[in-house]
């Protein structure tokens, strides 16, 4: 969060499109860590057991932090008054709906992948542990990978920046993964080629979805206490991972992949719709003045 709202500062407001390449860069290599760190956690617990990897971990945090004192201005997104309670939520129009279009595409995402799919993986596939981990590691660079490249995917390259619309439309092809996968599944293809094959399509619609609303939040916000618009939108975004996790365990004992399949593609299509509602091009470029009503 401090780092996309120290990106709204050092990049000039007139210069959108590097403000989008950056962003773009940020999260997918962020992303892409993640994935590698996967992997990391593995061979720690390989290689010193559990208590010296958390041990070797907590050390290298104490030296992430201690070069983040020295080295990161204490500045950077701060507002120029003390924001009360009510601040938190924003007065923005713009980024109260991307934030509640990011907390369903981001249920969406939670919903059949943090739970039902390892589990499916395991007692439906027989995948041993290994392979879930690996697949899943693998999934996240790639995902990280293409969220760098969002920009070109998105017409960058030809002088379009996204906006509402675009947002409308990616999300609407996302939601025809699931919803085709689930049917998939109900009418008794291979359920190891439906879900390898659907989970790579998807992971790189979402990685551009994803991308996309990570650039409109940090050209909505405003200047002046950048971080609390930006904090506002990742409240959404773990309220819709939570959302999603929570469902995700449920409805796969319930009723299955395929019920879990059938909600992402629904929650999807919610946050397409609210996209409808978002600054067109000419108000995107510019951003949008959180002051107004």
């Amino acid at each position: 969060m401090s780092a996309k709202s120290s990106i709204k500062l050092l990049v000039p407001g007139d210069q959108q499109g590097a403000l989008f390449r950056w962003v773009a860069a940020l999260t997918g290599s962020k992303n892409a860590l993640k994935g590698v760190g996967f992997f990391l956690g593995g061979a720690l617990l390989t290689l010193l057991g559990f208590t010296a990897a958390v041990a070797w971990m907590a050390g290298v945090l104490v030296i992430v932090w201690l070069l983040s004192l020295w080295l990161l201005k204490r500045d950077l997104g701060k507002a120029k008054n003390k924001p009360k309670f009510r601040d938190i939520f924003s007065k923005s129009r713009a980024i109260n709906l991307l934030s509640a279009a990011r907390l369903f595409l981001f249920g969406a995402r939670d919903v059949w992948f943090v739970v039902a799919l390892p589990v499916f993986l395991a007692e439906s596939l027989g995948w041993d542990f290994w392979w879930i981990g690996g697949f899943m590691a693998a999934w996240v660079i790639g995902y990280g990978i293409v969220q760098s490249a969002a920009p070109w995917f998105t017409g960058r390259r030809s002088g379009k920046l996204p906006d509402g619309k675009a947002a409308f439309i990616w999300a609407t092809v996302l939601a025809a993964i699931p919803a085709v996968m689930a049917l998939l599944l109900l009418n008794g293809q291979d359920p190891q080629t439906v879900v390898v094959a659907g989970l790579a399509l998807f992971g790189v619609l979402f990685a551009i979805n994803s991308s996309m609303h990570s650039y409109l939040i940090v050209s909505y916000a405003g200047e002046d206490g950048v971080s609390l618009d930006v904090g506002f939108y990742y409240m959404a975004n773990a309220m819709g991972r939570l959302i999603g996790t929570i469902l995700s365990g449920w409805v796969f004992q319930v009723a299955g992949l395929a019920a879990c399949l059938w909600i992402s593609a629904a929650f999807v299509g919610i946050a397409a719709v609210i996209s409808i509602a978002l600054p067109r091009h000419r108000q995107a470029a510019i951003g949008v003045d959180t002051s107004e009503a």
